[in-house]
């Protein structure tokens, strides 16, 4: 190597650093700015364009495909299809964070200055302290522990991008050169025709050039339940709307198409969803800001209190290597050193009593933090509703009859209904026979008919075990009735046909939409027999069934033909050799998604709680307007119904009476972020209805530019963004996707609304014993720096070491500080307003005054009481302490008491350790362990004591019962008062 090569090296590797940091600083602005982007509603023409200008824009032919040659072309210049690892924070920075930053750092400080000025007093005397040396190991063995347990605490990061990635297909069938091939799907690039077949999943966002009536499970990424048939021509001008799209990621669940490749990778619906959902920046917690406000302050006083004194005591004469340990030990007695494993363990035990009530926490601020919430941003389907379509009403002879169910195996009640009617047989006749759904043949047919699991859309389930309720054994029913053929539903029919064999003869049923049903019928079924249908009956059925939509409910219409063929006719779909029109009208079912049992009262409770809920959700306005005024979220008058009430035109309406309101997805679109703004302020009842996954994360993010600490649900890949933004995500346990989960602070394993009040009762409770914990903490921070403090200033012989103070901070202190997380509500938890986290801290000036002014104070003449009737007792009367700190620690003298007798060194030092004896009331246990265990004293300094040594404590323990008892008398009898806003913490 020449002399020049190491210079010209290290030039070389300055220049590529600063490339580096340069290519890192444009990549995280890039990032910001796709982040950004993504926010925004996807506007593309891929889907409208007509085929040919479509072929012509990605440079492909739709029967040979790319060529090989540009394929790699395209590979190289737009990267993989494949989603982009997010870049995460280094589990060794995560760990320097716990071990060395907070009150950390100030006791490593602490535990390096012991090690010094024991390693000075080795050097310049023959017998150092050993003390000394014992300390700066305790403190680094607290700090180190500590810090560990934190570290094990957090060290569990977001697997986000691992569950998008579980999403996404590995290969794909796709037509090049003309040659049709399988590929890694990552080497699948724009222009690429691909075959999509049944069971596979898309491989790419696609548009659909040839379909043979495929159907794709889309709920991941637009919340729709059941399988969306796919198409070739444009059905909306949104893309996510449109038939003739199939997205990255989707599953295939009937059928296959031919399609062409538009986007790729991060660009997809499902890499724009990833991306957006792990490049959020979420603020920190209100519990994380709040212990960094408490640290921050604790360790400024701390150290100011420390300085100040150490000051004092150069100033008094004390030697350099003695005040490095007056600030230790000044430093340690103000520093609640278990304080933070307190609050982690206090959270951590209200976290397993939430999982026993179906809230399992993945984030242990997020305890607190549901508490403290002001509004949830709450999905409809299964968490406010039971995610089952239900038949709530059937209407035949021009009559609609509610369907009512109990909890037992018949859950139907049949009163309602004339099973001889012959009109209601031949519609529940319909009902059984043109149904595609089955029960599932491993299903337990013990339980109720209504928690049976079935095979088939969600619609004809809710018929199914509707049927099944009145007449049950639809199976046998079927065998009894064959089917001959079948048309299934499809988006151009409207309508469901089929045709069964059955004693009577042939028989054709259908069931469709209801104004295509109506239009094929010329007669009705009435009272047994056909009845010509005009335009007065057909004006009854819209009547009844406008009703029916106005509640939100999805509405089936069911006619039938008796066939006069021979019975083992052969009918041919294709020719169609039966009649689709002229038929017999039979009736109506509706059905909903019912609201659970529990949710009117949870919703209530929230109100009542301050907490306002914002149902947010992609059902049609209509539905989700009904559900929200079943379940309370709206009880005052939209502006249609306050339009009503006053029998004047909606535009008339003064914008101040109107509390309630619908907002659909379309009129999201057109507005600014202020304007949102203003309706999320200005009404008290809101209903978001028709929403995009973009639109979702603009009302979270809406709801904390206004204030409010917001928490969301949801279960699907596209809440996830909204769920990673809001200040607690909430998704469900049962029905939530994997990527939902991830993304989500806590997860309801039962998916239930009702689930999420009784989590927010337990983080308000969690937050009152929190504070009661910390008071409970820092009242033993003035009995610590008290002795230190008439140490320095009356040079009296020091009552406490600063290893016992460590021993009360981690050792009795703690236990009953984490104990107080078990303390029950206090009576009015849930009818308090949500606590302003900008005004409500949890360590606030009434906390502080409590514990150091009030407590504190009543401790530290309990201590200083019985230290001098202790040292009384053996000789040492009050004044005669004063002054003596000199003598008392000089190994050579000896001290003469009250009554002549004189102390050596090594019996007096035994007196030192009475503060913990006497003022550890809660830790009895503990403490006469400590004190009673032999051969501790040399390491500890707190020897055996006498028994009547325990009782000068006593009354002042006492007197903080009193004291405290009489507190909480005058803030219940006088609430509002002087005591209540000085004294109530």
């Amino acid at each position: 190597m020449t002399e020049e090569e190491p210079r010209r090296k290290g030039i070389d590797w300055s220049k590529l650093s600063c490339k580096h940091l340069k290519e890192k600083r444009a990549a995280k602005k890039r990032r910001k700015g796709e982040i950004e982007t993504y926010k925004k509603e996807l506007i593309i023409d891929d889907h409208l364009i007509p085929l040919k200008e479509f072929y012509t824009r990605y440079d492909t032919d739709p029967d040979r495909g790319l060529t090989s040659t540009k394929a790699a072309e395209l590979l190289v210049t737009i990267g993989p299809n494949e989603l982009t690892p997010p870049r995460t924070t280094p589990q060794i920075v995560i760990f320097s964070r716990h071990m060395f930053l907070g009150f950390s750092l100030i006791l490593w400080l602490a535990s390096i200055l012991c090690i010094v000025a024991y390693t000075i007093s080795a050097q310049t005397q023959d017998e150092p302290e050993m003390s000394n040396l014992y300390l700066g190991v305790i403190i680094l063995v607290v700090v180190i522990v500590t810090g560990l347990f934190g570290f094990l605490q957090d060290r569990t990061s977001l697997r986000i991008m691992d569950s998008f990635k579980k999403m996404i297909t590995h290969t794909a069938t796709v037509i090049r050169d003309g040659k049709v091939s399988n590929i890694p799907s990552q080497n699948l690039v724009k222009g690429d025709v691909v075959l999509i077949k049944f069971g596979s999943k898309v491989p790419a966002d696609v548009r659909i050039i040839e379909n043979f009536g495929m159907k794709v499970d889309n709920s991941s990424l637009t919340g729709e339940t059941e399988p969306q048939p796919r198409g070739v021509e444009a059905t909306s001008n949104n893309v996510m709307e449109t038939q003739n799209v199939a997205f990255y990621s989707s599953s295939v669940m009937e059928g296959t198409c031919k399609a062409v490749v538009f986007e790729t990778g991060d660009r997809t619906v499902i890499g724009r969803l990833a991306t957006l959902t792990v490049g959020l920046k979420r603020a920190d917690s209100p519990m994380t800001v709040e212990i960094q406000h408490f640290v921050k302050l604790i360790t400024i006083v701390a150290v100011v209190i420390s300085t100040a004194f150490i000051i004092l005591a150069l100033s008094m004469g004390y030697d350099i290597i003695t005040c490095f340990v007056y600030f230790v030990a000044l430093l340690v007695a103000n520093i609640p050193e278990g304080l933070l494993v307190t609050v982690t363990l206090s959270l951590t035990l209200t976290a397993k009593k939430m999982a026993k009530k179906n809230c399992l926490i993945k984030s242990l601020d997020s305890v607190e933090t549901l508490g403290s919430t002001s509004t949830i941003c709450s999905d409809k389907t299964g968490t406010l509703t039971q995610n089952r379509m239900t038949v709530t009403e059937i209407m035949y002879n021009f009559k609609a009859y509610p369907v009512k169910y109990s909890s037992d195996r018949n859950s139907t009640v049949a009163d309602e209904f004339d099973r001889n009617d012959p009109d209601f047989l031949n519609l529940m006749r319909c009902g059984r026979l043109c149904l595609r759904a089955e029960f599932e043949e491993d299903d337990d047919t013990s339980q109720p008919i209504l928690n049976r699991n079935v095979e088939g859309d969600a619609s004809e389930a809710g018929i199914l075990k509707c049927v099944e309720c009145i007449f049950p054994n639809v199976k046998e029913y079927r065998r009894a009735n064959p089917k001959a053929m079948e048309i299934p539903f499809n988006s151009t029919n409207k309508y469901q046909l089929s045709i069964h064999r059955t004693r009577g003869g042939n028989i054709l049923l259908m069931k469709g939409a209801p104004e295509k049903i109506i239009q094929l019928c010329s007669t009705v079924s009435f009272q047994g027999k056909p009845k010509g249908l005009g335009d007065d009956g057909k004006n009854q059925i819209n009547a009844i069934l406008n009703e029916m939509g106005g509640k939100g409910e999805r509405v089936l219409g069911f006619c039938d033909a008796e066939l006069t063929d021979p019975p083992n006719t052969e009918y041919d779909p294709n020719k169609k050799n039966f009649p689709t029109s002229g038929l017999r009208f039979l009736g109506l079912m509706a059905l909903i998604d019912p609201p659970r049992e529990a949710v009117p009262d949870a919703v209530a409770k929230c109100k009542t709680a301050g907490i306002r809920v914002i149902m947010v959700t992609g059902d049609h306005p209509v539905t989700a307007e009904a559900i929200a005024k079943k379940v309370g979220i709206i009880s005052k008058g939209t502006r249609k119904d306050v339009a009503a009430a006053m029998g004047i035109p909606e535009d008339k309406v003064d914008s101040k009476d109107v509390k309630s309101i619908v907002v659909s997805g379309d009129q999201l679109r057109s507005m600014s972020a202020d304007e949102l703004d203003k309706i999320i302020k200005n009404h008290d009842e809101i209903v978001f209805a028709r929403t995009t996954p973009t639109q979702k994360l603009s009302i979270v993010e809406s709801c904390q530019r206004l204030g409010y600490i917001t928490a969301v649900t949801g279960d699907g890949v596209n809440d996830s963004p909204a769920l990673k933004k809001a200040d607690i995500g909430i998704a469900m346990g049962i029905a939530g996707s994997d990527v939902s989960k991830q993304a989500a602070d806590m997860v309801l394993l039962d998916d239930n609304f009702a689930s999420i009040v009784v989590g927010v009762e337990q983080g308000r409770i969690i937050f009152d014993n929190l504070k009661k914990s910390i008071c409970y903490v820092l009242t033993s921070n003035i009995p610590e720096m008290a002795p230190f403090i008439a140490y320095i200033i009356f040079q009296i012989p020091m009552p406490l070491s600063v290893i016992a103070i460590l021993i009360v901070d981690i050792g009795t202190d703690m236990v009953p500080a984490i104990a107080l997380a078990y303390e029950k509500a206090e009576s009015d938890i849930m009818r308090r307003k949500p606590r302003n986290p900008f005004l409500d801290k949890l360590v606030n000036r009434r906390l502080i005054w409590m514990s150091y002014g009030q407590i504190g104070i009543i401790q530290v003449v309990a201590a200083f009481t019985a230290y001098f009737v202790v040292m009384a007792q053996y000789g040492f009367l009050p004044l005669t302490l004063l002054g003596i700190r000199e003598r008392w620690e000089n190994k050579a003298l000896s001290v003469t008491d009250s009554y002549g007798q004189e102390w050596g060194y090594k019996p007096r030092k035994g007196m030192t350790n009475w503060v913990l004896n006497a003022g550890l009331l809660f830790a009895v246990a503990l403490g006469c362990t400590l004190l009673y265990t032999p051969g501790l004293y040399e390491y500890l300094l707190m020897p055996p004591i006498q028994g009547i040594h325990w009782l000068p404590g006593v009354p002042y323990a006492l007197l903080i019962i009193v004291f405290d008892e009489i507190r909480r008398l005058i803030l219940r009898h006088r609430p509002g008062g002087w005591v209540e806003r000085e004294f109530y913490y």
